[in-house]
């Protein structure tokens, strides 16, 4: 088995150091230890939208984790448990045949003693959740087991592959097909979840839940009243104690808590491996992150909503969906990024995908506006976590991010920071200012913080129309930009060695950047050399990018 080394996290618990270097999250927002007072993205967004709000909700929706046995996800692990329960290769099938046989008859038995349904499923389509809902109706419970779910699916297991040939001849993970057992619960902590494994070894396990469902559990428990359609809130008697009761998920001790319901699935855990112990390593498959804006009334949403939707299908494009799902875009990223449109039932949907990330945004319930970030894949982003070696014991440095329940606060903080960069993009929305009062601000000459005379911008000049496209890309938003990346776009020619000619464009740059900071379009990291677009900076880029891509019919009927 795997041991934690020197130093490791308690799983789901953020190393302390990397606590105080990273963000924190507050009771509605994400923080981020700046020296300087700032308006955060949510804040933004709220201010221009103050009177249709009455309340914000950020935290877990969907969870899907899963739990395997690492020993026995290799060959080597495998043969070592047999060799320990004395199993020779060629009585391999009986005996996992009988373990597996037994697994299910135990896994059975709390449904067959309390009389819950247990159904067979023969048809991949059939809905589990919407069946297993439908026999709580016929069958209510106010705590426990619902109903067992049996169903033939793909696994990965091993055979003995017999050949003559003794280097073909041994133990083989390959996929194939087994029984799996869904159980699903109204838990005592978690609500309505549901958790699956299968009875061919190495017996993997999937548990899924709700943390909104979670949520409800929580403020029932302590007498708060609310609203919810589905898994929606659409009003909140004490909104600041349900933010704090979904920042208390951060909190849970993982390990236990699954491994709680795990044996539930397989009450033989201890018996099958008491020759070779060993419990399930824990990892997040999938989660859902989800900021919820509880609007006024459906009325004050439906005048919002649709000029939202049609900003982020017109005005976000590939460089921005980085910018919501990647930490640090690059530009030889050759990977596919998508939008789309989905009119549904429940409400309009637009989605941005990335590399199995995305970012959604729907209306739900009628009253409330979901910004919604859903990570599968992790590798794109970085933890803050110690490097455990002999030459750098306990020595901080960023990491890519592991599926381990150990980094589940720091996925929460990256998927926080997606919704904030999509909601303070979504800010410019709807804005009551004037182009002429934008552009006319920015078209005289100003004084920098010197007292010196700095240009104005001329907005018709190709040169500085470049210059605002190359701050305004979507992957400078999250970390900044540097002389050295704009002088990159403003001189993509400049591959040249010569240090004279790469300082004199640097110094252009210097002047440019010291231009867009005198009219307050941009503004300096502070302790680092980075820049990023103010508010200001980014409603005029906004609109004078929309006005010069729209067409004079275009203009005129929105004039009109």
């Amino acid at each position: 088995m795997r041991r934690a080394g020197r130093g490791a996290e308690a799983a789901g618990t953020p190393h302390p150091k990397a606590w105080r270097m990273g963000a924190c999250l507050g009771t509605t927002l994400v923080l981020y230890a700046t020296p300087h007072p700032r308006r955060t993205p949510m804040t933004e967004f709220l201010a221009r939208f103050f009177s249709l709000v009455t309340a914000t909700l950020s935290g877990f929706d969907r969870l899907v984790f899963r739990g395997h046995l690492q020993p026995l996800h290799y060959q080597g692990g495998m043969l070592a448990f047999l060799n320990r329960c004395g199993v020779r290769l060629l009585d391999f099938k009986p005996f996992v045949t009988g373990v597996s046989n037994a697994l299910r008859q135990a896994s059975l038995a709390a449904a067959q003693r309390d009389h819950r349904p247990i159904v067979y499923l023969e048809s991949s389509a059939t809905s589990k959740e919407d069946l297993a809902r439908r026999l709580l109706a016929e069958h209510p419970i106010e705590q426990g087991l619902i109903c067992v779910l049996q169903a033939v699916e793909p696994c990965m297991s091993f055979e003995y592959h017999r050949s003559p040939d003794p280097a073909q001849r041994g133990l083989r993970l390959r996929p194939r097909k087994c029984l799996h057992i869904y159980q699903y619960y109204l838990h005592p902590v978690f609500g309505f979840m549901n958790a699956r494994i299968q009875t061919w070894f190495p017996f993997n396990v999937q548990l899924c839940l709700n943390g909104r469902e979670w949520l409800a559990q929580k403020l029932t428990g302590q007498g708060s009243t609310f609203n919810r359609v589905d898994n929606c809130f659409t009003w909140l008697s004490e909104p600041q104690l349900a933010q704090r009761l979904m920042d208390d998920q951060l909190r849970t001790d993982w390990p236990t808590a699954l491994g709680e319901v795990a044996r539930w699935l397989n009450p033989l855990h201890e018996l099958i491996f008491w020759r070779s112990p060993m419990d399930y390593y824990w990892s997040a498959y999938q989660t859902e992150w989800a900021t919820d804006l509880l609007c006024k009334s459906p009325q004050a949403l439906a005048s919002l909503y649709p000029k939202l939707v049609r900003h982020a299908m017109l005005h976000f494009k590939s460089p921005d969906v980085m910018r919501f799902l990647a930490p640090k875009a690059h530009g030889n990223y050759t990977g596919n990024i998508e939008s789309s449109f989905k009119d549904r039932a429940e409400g309009v949907r637009v989605k941005h995908w990335q590399r199995g990330n995305s970012v959604k945004m729907y209306d739900k319930a009628g009253s409330v506006l979901r910004i919604e970030t859903t990570i599968a894949k992790t590798t794109d982003f970085k933890v803050l976590r110690p490097v455990h070696d002999d030459d750098h014991d306990d020595k901080l440095a960023w990491r890519p991010l592991r599926k381990g329940v150990a980094d589940l606060h720091r996925r929460a903080e990256v998927s926080q920071r997606s919704n904030d960069a999509y909601l303070e993009a979504l800010a410019v929305v709807d804005d009551s200012t004037s182009c002429s009062e934008l552009f006319d601000t920015v078209s005289r000459p100003v004084t920098d913080a010197n007292q010196r005379r700095v240009r104005a911008l001329r907005l018709g000049d190709p040169a500085d129309i470049a210059l605002l496209q190359a701050i305004s890309r979507g992957e400078h938003a999250t970390s900044g930009f540097r002389n050295r990346d704009l002088r990159n776009l403003l001189f993509p020619s400049a591959a040249n060695t010569d240090p004279a000619q790469l300082r004199r464009q640097s110094a252009r740059i210097s002047r440019l950047l010291r231009i867009l900071r005198a009219h307050r379009i941009i503004h300096k990291i502070p302790k680092t050399h980075r820049y990023r677009l103010s508010s200001c900076g980014q409603l005029l880029v906004t609109a004078l990018f929309a006005t010069r891509s729209a067409s004079i019919k275009q203009l005129l009927a929105n004039a009109a």
